[in-house]
Order: structure tokens, then C-alpha cells, then sequence
């Protein structure tokens, strides 16, 4: 920024500040306000919709915006939920301090900058989420990664290829993301608008700055006891991480206690798709929480069991024997009600230990932080002693680890006043009789005039003058005051200070202490308060460990208490997970569905019965509307709760360990990346193609729609054949189409079979029953929905017209103007022929090229059976089609080189 010749000294100091602070909005205070200036101030009044003013800079005038200081918890949560930075600059000394030193200005400097990924505050903090700050490093197409959530102290590292960022992304949800300078245009593409992106200096992720900084803040030798030491990319990454919440924290965030590596493999792999459309943690409307597989699930009673529920939604795991311990654990609680009740009612009164120790730790805690710890460690041993009665694994291990630290509650206890005030400035933060001097200031400042009269009573008896008097002015502050008459016995120590008519006043050494201490109690009492309220952090401190082990227990303790809640109000059971390859539902539900019903209207329960062996892919037909996207999503959600060690909505379920589940469902675009929406669908597919396996959950829904019929059937059905003959992805597989052609696999394959959604047609219309049974349907019912959905009368009888000379293979249809159009206007070699005379075919005005190869290929249908290429045609195209076919090998195609050949055999075919 340039600096004006003519600027005031405050505007000066301010723009020596801002120039350290690039990238972000500077707060800096100035008396009672906090004001910003220049583009900042623009930018801030647009963003708070404060007003915009202007200051006199020496001459120029420059954009002013402020605002109260003691509304900064107001407005600095806006602008950081808005993406932005913001830098915080205090007065750090005494305006009268800076007048008696002669200076024109007060001294500042910046204490905090709040990021979306590093702040405290829990204004700006959502006390059910984890808040995470995210770095990379990139180094070819290996990423190094490192988060932290500063709230808590949490940090992990892991390394994953490029192509991986995506998946990790959705699973970590970061609020911001961190890398070097060089690299920013590296993966912008790759994460969400809505993620503030931040670049720092390229040397913060250059040579061993990163792993000395991790060393020096860890205290140790090396990393090798965090079990890190191999991650060396990560580790770069980690420590550029560090480097920048310390420096927006000023602080060196010593409550970040340990680094742990973050092992995928140990998680089931849920893409961002899967993620998105199963609508975990938020919903495809809108975004919001509502209606979401997590607005069901979550009745944790604490902030850490909420936040670590979401962790274990995100992140199912593929250890039989951990799941087995969740599932048991669940099942404990599901038996024992009235227990339950009592463990939610204590769970109730525990705060959130997790972030009330990291404010603690870097000395931005409150006093009522340390009484909500206090409380919240009282309950660790009623807890403790509760679960005694308990036998599982899980919950024996909880029970083992809750600790009741009566150390540490002695010494809040004996230090923290009963009902604390809110902020330390306040007073009356600790009891009295715990510090000796801190007492001695408070009865000075309660009892000034009694302690004034104490002392006047002790120099009486001393000096033996009983018309000895103390008293005050603003010139000498307090003196004694003794008669002429007595002047003879003033002791030595007394120094005349001022003659009267008939009296000398004296003071004392010890008087002017004993002086200072009355006028300056309260302000003496607030520091004094200050340092000993901070001593007392320092002294809590000590037991970190033991008190994040008690945060860890009581999460994980939680969470199964919620999910046992969840599985008696809901009527789940608990499933039998085991390592076949089955996967066995009997009166599945959907956990969410069942719930956003309207009242009276029951949910419909369906059986799913898939495996390996002889029910590898179901197709599933019916109509829109009948249900087939909602069996397919309560498929994957069982499996997923399963997994987790959750019971599931079903009457019985045996789950096969599932390594992955995918996706494929509903339209939509990246139209910012040129993606249309066939692309983007083609793309999750390929996805899908190239990364399951045997053991992985497929769940398709209309593969194929965003292009043309025969183009879309077309990949469909190679797509179900791929997944059926290439043993290395040959998943168990959910297959939902309108494209009832595809019914004819079940005869051509024997591990695909053929089911539908039932439904009724009574009166020309749909009775939709939601009922999954075997066989395909060859009825869409796409005219009764149109009219259910209220199109004009006129259009669905037209559409019935249509649709009836379409399945008599002829088309009766007429211009604008209600003329037919001659059977000349096609072209010769699309006019149908069928073995019937011809017959008036008039087409529409305009009628495309593909339309009459559409229309061409309806009416020739009936000449050959359902999909066979070549029965009873003597074309010599198709002797040339048929030699290339007769040397492919199906089986060792990849997905392209298929898609490939039949765009070049379709070619061949319209020559």
C-alpha cells in the first residue's frame, strides 16, 4: 500500500500493519471501536452492511467502516463464514502511558487472525462438526496431507495419490485448505467453491523446515514414536500446517498434542458421489442437514460424540472384528433401557471438554470454561462406576479409560468461585482464602473506610496520641494529622508534609503503600485475578493427556448410547456382518424415508438378496415414481450402517464385508469445468469401472439417459456385461433402468436377474404398491405420471396417440397446421417397408435425421427377435459387422475400447 507523505501518524502505523498482513481484513482498534480503512473498509461495509464513511489522511480521504469493539463476536463470525481473513489489532499499552512517553500514537500489534480453518471461538465454531484446516503438499502425482481441527487439537497425516484428493475431501470436509504459492493452480478445479483456498510461501513446504518445526513443537528426538516418520511428504505438509496456525494463533498451540497417521485402507471408500447421493451429511435439495441419514442418527447427548459420529458415518469401517465390537457394544445398551435413560441423563451434564481444554491450553479460556470442566468432570465417576455393570469389549475398554482426575477438580474446586463471571475483567473469579494478597485487596476494596479507621487506631496505640486523625485530599492523598500540642511525640518515621494554624500533617512510608493499595484495589485485584486465573490454566494444563483421554472415552461412549437409542425408538436390529460374499435384507427400509412420510402413510419394506455366486446384478425396472431410487439408496445406507456398527432398518440383515460402495445416480452437471451431463455421468461410471472390485456395493440408476435411446441402451447393457464378466469387478450390483431391453440379460447371463417395482394401472392410472418382486416390467407408465403431475389434458392425449402408432410400429402425426405430410417428405430408404404396404407415415416438420433413423430402426424391430444382430438379414453389411465381432474378445475389453467398437460397427451400419 502507498504511503502518503502527508498521512497522519495513526494512518502510518495502520498501513505498516497491513503491509504484514496481506490477504487479509484488519481490525484495528482504536478506543472503543475497531475501524478499517481504504478497501477494507469497502469491503467490510458491503459485507456487514455497516455504513461508509470517510477519515481525513493528511489531506486525502479515506473509506472508514467500524464498529463497537464489544460487537466483535457479532460481526467477525459474518465475515468469516463469508470465506475471508481477518487480522485482529489491539492496543497493547495505555493511552496514558503513551501520552506521558510523548508519543503521538498507542502501540498495536496484532494478537489473532481467524481464518474459516483456524479460530477458537465458538461463535464461529458449529459444536457438532469437526472444523478442519487441510494442507498439501504435491509432489508429481503422490500428495502429501496433513488436517488439524485447532478447536481440538486433532491432527492427522496421510499420503494418497492425485487422483484420491476428491474422495479425501468429502470425507474431511475441510472449512479451508492450505498449499504452496507454485501449486495453486494445480487442483483449484478440484475442490469446492465453497472451500477457502489459501496460498502461503513456497519455502514454508520447502527442504526440513516442516519436520524441525514438528520436532521443536513435539519436544522429541524424531517422529518415529507417532509412528509418522515414513510420511515424508505428509510431514511437509504437516509442517507447513503448523507454521500457519501459529502465526494467524500467536500462539504455539501447545494443545496439539500428538500426530497420527490417518490409514484409509481401514475405512470402506465412499467417493464424493457416494457420499453426495446418499445423503449422509447433507441434503441434494438444498445442502442443509434436514432430512439427511444424519438428522436420523444423531441423538449423541455431547458435542464430542456428535462430531465423532459423523466421523464414523464418513469413514465405515472394513475390520470385521472392530465392527463386531461397535455391534456389541450397541447391543448392550439396546437391552438395558432404564440404564440407557441414566447414562443419557449424566452424558447430558458433560461439556465440551475438547475445545473448553484447548481454549485452556493457549490461554484463551474464560471462567466459566474451567467451571463447565469441573462439571463435566464430576460426572466421570458416577459414569465409571455405572459401567461396571457392563461386559462388552468396547464399553469395558470406555470404562477402563475414564479417569476422574480428583486432582484436577480439587484444584478448580478450591481455586474457581461457585458461579464465575463470564470474562475475567469482571472480578470475583476466585474464591476468597485461596490467595493470601488477593484477600488483603478485596478487604481493602470492600471495607475502605473500616481499614482506614484500623489503621488510624493502630497508630494511636503507637504513638500514644489519641487526637491523632487520618484523612484525605487530592493533593497529598492520605495523611495524619496531629496537634500542635503533641508535636513533641511524632515518631521519627513521620515526614511533615503540611503546617497548619494549630496542626502538622505527616505521612509515612507505610501510609503511602497502605494509600496505593486502597485507590488502586480494584485495578490491582483485576491483574492480580488475571495472573493467578492464569497460573490456574497452566497448573490444568499438566493433565492434558489424561483429560483428552476422558474426552476420547466419553465420545466413543456417547455415540453408542445414540445409535442404541436410535436402534429401539426406530425398530432396527442389529445385523450379522461376517466375511461372505452375501449381502441378504430382509424388510429393508430407508432410514430417512420412513420418517419424512406423511402421517398414516406406512413405509413399504423390501427384500434384497444379492451375492457373488448365482445374484450378482439385479435389474430392476418400473416406472418413475414406483420406488426403485429409493430401494436402491436404503440398500447402500444398511450396508453402510452395518459397517459403522450401527443396528439397520430391517427385519433380519446379513452383511458381507463391502469394501466400497458406489454410485451412479440422478443428473447433473460441472458446466464451470465444460461438463455437460452424459459426461459427467459417463465419468462417475468410469469411475466405477476402473476401481471396484468383488467385494464392492454397486447401486446404478439410469445409466445411459442423457444421451440418445439407442446410445444410452447401448452402454447400459455394456456396461452390465462388463460388470458380470470381468472377474476383477465383478460387484454386486443394483441396477435401476427404463430401458426394459435390458431384461433379456437375465437370459443371456446367469449371475443377472430380473426384478420390478410393482405397480397397478386402475382407470388409466398408476397405483404405485412399492413392492420389489422377481421379473422385469415392460411397461414404463411415463404418460400416467406426465398427468399426474398435471400436463395439460390435450398433451397426454396426445402422447396416448402417439405412443399407441408407435407400438404398432407406424406414426400417424401431423404438421402445424393440422395437415398430414406426405409420405414423400421421408426418404425413400426410411420409408417403412415391415412386409406390409406401405402406409401414410407423414413426419413432423422439422424431422431430423436422427428422428428418421430412430423412427426407421422402431419399424424394422419386429423383422429380428429382441436385440440379435443378425437373424434372417442378408445386408453384406452385416457380414462385415459380424467378421469384426467374431475376433473380439468381450472379456478382455476395457469399457472404452467396447464404446469405441460400437461407435465404429454403428458407423459401418449407417454407411
Amino acid at each position: 500500500m502507498a504511503t502518503l507523505k502527508s498521512e497522519t501518524p495513526l494512518m502510518r502505523q495502520y498501513n505498516e500493519i497491513k503491509q504484514k498482513h496481506p490477504g487479509t481484513i484488519l481490525l484495528f482498534r482504536v478506543g472503543d471501536f475497531y475501524e478499517t480503512f481504504s478497501d477494507d473498509a469497502i469491503l467490510v461495509s458491503r459485507e456487514l452492511g455497516i455504513t461508509l464513511t470517510k477519515r481525513n489522511n493528511g489531506g486525502d480521504m479515506t473509506p472508514l467502516a467500524g464498529f463497537p469493539f464489544h460487537a466483535l463476536d457479532t460481526y467477525l463470525p459474518k465475515l468469516i463464514r463469508k470465506g475471508h481473513r481477518v487480522a485482529v489489532c489491539e492496543q497493547t499499552e495505555d493511552p496514558a502511558e503513551a501520552k506521558a512517553r510523548k508519543s503521538k500514537v498507542v502501540e498495536r500489534e496484532v494478537t489473532e487472525i481467524t481464518t474459516p480453518g483456524v479460530t477458537l471461538s465458538d461463535t464461529l465454531l458449529d459444536q457438532n462438526r469437526n472444523n478442519y484446516l487441510l494442507s498439501i503438499h504435491i509432489q508429481g502425482d503422490e500428495l502429501g496431507v496433513a488436517f488439524c481441527d485447532v478447536s481440538t487439537g486433532e491432527l492427522g497425516v496421510t499420503e494418497i495419490p492425485f487422483i484420491g484428493l476428491g474422495s479425501l475431501l468429502s470425507t474431511i470436509l475441510p472449512s479451508e485448505i492450505i498449499t504452496s504459492r507454485k501449486h495453486k493452480n494445480s487442483f483449484t478445479d478440484r475442490i469446492a467453491n465453497d472451500v477457502t483456498k489459501t496460498w502461503i510461501e513456497d519455502w514454508v513446504y520447502e527442504g526440513e523446515y516442516g519436520y524441525e518445526l514438528l520436532k521443536e513443537h513435539f519436544r522429541t528426538h524424531s517422529l518415529k514414536g507417532f509412528g509418522v516418520e515414513e510420511q515424508s511428504l505428509a510431514l511437509i505438509a504437516a509442517g507447513a500446517l503448523l507454521h500457519y496456525v501459529r502465526e494467524n494463533q500467536k500462539s504455539t498451540m501447545a494443545h496439539i498434542r500428538r500426530i497420527y497417521r490417518h490409514d484409509v485402507a481401514g475405512f470402506m471408500v465412499l467417493d464424493a458421489s457416494t457420499k453426495r447421493n446418499l445423503e449422509l451429511t447433507s441434503s441434494l435439495h438444498d445442502g442443509r442437514q434436514e432430512g439427511t441419514l444424519i438428522s436420523i442418527l444423531d441423538e449423541t447427548r455431547t458435542a464430542m460424540g456428535a462430531r465423532l459420529l459423523r466421523r464414523w458415518l464418513m469413514q465405515p469401517l472394513r475390520d470385521l472384528s472392530g465392527i463386531q465390537s461397535r455391534l456389541e457394544a450397541v447391543d448392550e445398551f439396546v437391552r438395558d433401557h432404564s440404564g440407557r435413560s441414566e447414562l443419557r441423563e449424566g452424558l447430558g451434564r458433560v461439556s465440551d471438554v475438547e475445545r473448553l481444554l484447548s481454549r485452556i491450553m493457549v490461554g484463551r479460556s474464560s471462567p466459566r470454561d474451567l467451571e463447565a470442566l469441573l462439571n463435566s468432570l464430576d460426572v466421570i465417576d458416577p459414569l465409571k462406576h455405572f459401567l461396571q455393570s457392563f461386559h462388552s469389549t468396547m464399553v469395558t475398554d470406555i470404562q477402563e479409560r475414564l479417569d476422574p482426575l480428583p486432582e484436577v477438580r480439587s484444584l478448580i474446586g478450591n481455586a474457581l468461585h461457585d458461579d464465575p463471571p463470564s470474562n475475567l475483567r469482571d472480578g470475583g473469579v476466585l474464591r476468597d482464602g485461596y490467595h493470601p494478597e488477593l484477600d488483603e485487596l478485596r478487604d481493602i476494596s470492600r471495607n475502605g473506610k473500616q481499614y482506614i479507621a484500623r489503621i488510624q487506631k493502630e497508630l494511636v496505640s503507637k504513638t500514644g496520641i489519641h487526637s491523632l486523625k487520618l484523612g484525605y485530599n487530592k493533593v497529598f492523598g492520605y495523611y495524619i494529622e496531629v496537634t500542635n500540642a503533641h508535636k513533641e511525640r511524632i515518631p521519627e518515621d513521620f515526614i511533615r508534609k503540611q503546617t497548619l494554624v494549630n496542626a502538622e500533617r505527616y505521612i509515612t512510608p507505610e501510609l503511602k503503600e497502605i494509600e496505593e493499595k486502597i485507590l488502586s484495589a480494584e485495578e490491582r485485584i483485576i491483574a492480580l485475578e488475571y495472573q493467578l486465573f492464569a497460573e490456574l490454566c497452566e497448573q490444568v494444563s499438566y493433565h492434558s493427556d489424561r483429560i483428552q483421554q476422558n474426552a476420547s472415552a466419553i465420545a466413543r461412549l456417547d455415540v453408542i448410547q445414540g445409535l442404541a437409542e436410535v436402534a429401539v425408538r426406530n425398530q432396527y436390529t442389529k445385523p450379522e456382518v461376517n466375511e461372505s460374499t452375501t449381502l441378504d435384507i430382509r424388510a429393508g427400509r430407508h432410514p430417512v424415508v420412513e420418517k419424512l412420510l406423511p402421517m398414516g402413510e406406512p413405509f413399504i419394506p423390501n427384500d434384497v438378496l444379492l451375492d457373488n455366486e448365482s445374484r450378482q446384478i439385479m435389474i430392476i425396472t418400473g416406472p418413475n415414481m414406483a420406488g426403485k431410487s429409493v430401494i436402491l439408496r436404503q440398500t447402500g445406507l444398511i450396508v453402510l450402517l452395518a459397517q459403522v456398527g450401527s443396528f439397520v432398518p430391517a427385519s433380519k440383515a446379513t452383511i458381507g464385508l463391502v469394501d466400497k460402495i458406489f454410485t451412479r445416480v440422478g443428473a447433473s452437471d460441472n458446466l464451470a469445468a465444460g461438463e455437460s451431463t452424459f459426461l459427467v455421468e459417463m465419468n462417475e461410471a468410469a469411475n466405477i469401472l476402473n476401481n471396484a472390485t468383488p467385494r464392492s456395493l454397486i447401486l446404478l440408476d439410469e445409466v445411459g439417459r442423457g444421451t440418445s435411446t439407442f446410445d444410452g441402451l447401448s452402454i447400459a447393457w455394456s456396461l452390465a456385461e462388463y460388470l458380470h464378466n470381468q472377474p476383477d469387478v465383478a460387484a454386486k450390483t443394483l441396477f435401476a433402468t427404463h430401458y426394459h431391453e435390458l431384461n433379456e440379460l437375465a437370459s443371456l447371463y446367469e449371475r443377472i436377474f430380473n426384478c420390478n417395482v410393482q405397480v397397478q394401472e386402475h382407470k388409466g392410472k398408476v397405483i404405485f404398491l412399492r413392492k420389489l418382486i422377481e421379473g422385469g416390467a415392460d411397461h414404463s407408465y411415463g404418460i400416467q405420471v406426465a398427468s399426474m403431475a398435471g400436463l395439460p389434458e390435450v398433451v397426454i392425449s396426445r402422447a396416448r396417440e402417439i405412443l399407441q402408432n408407435l407400438e404398432k410400429h407406424s406414426l400417424d402425426i401431423t404438421n402445424k397446421n393440422g395437415d398430414e405430410i406426405p409420405t414423400s417428405d421421408i426418404a425413400p430408404d426410411e420409408s417403412p417397408t415391415n412386409g406390409h404396404a406401405p402406409t401414410s407415415a407423414p413426419t413432423p416438420a422439422p424431422f431430423t435425421q436422427s428422428s428418421r433413423s430412430a423412427l426407421k430402426a422402431i419399424e424394422k424391430q419386429p423383422e429380428i427377435p429382441q436385440l440379435s444382430l443378425f437373424a434372417g438379414l442378408s445386408d453384406p453389411r452385416w457380414d462385415s459387422i459380424r467378421t469384426r465381432l467374431e475376433g473380439v474378445e468381450p472379456n478382455r475389453m476395457t469399457p472404452i475400447e467396447a464404446l469405441l467398437l460400437l461407435t465404429e460397427l454403428k458407423r459401418e451400419l449407417n454407411r
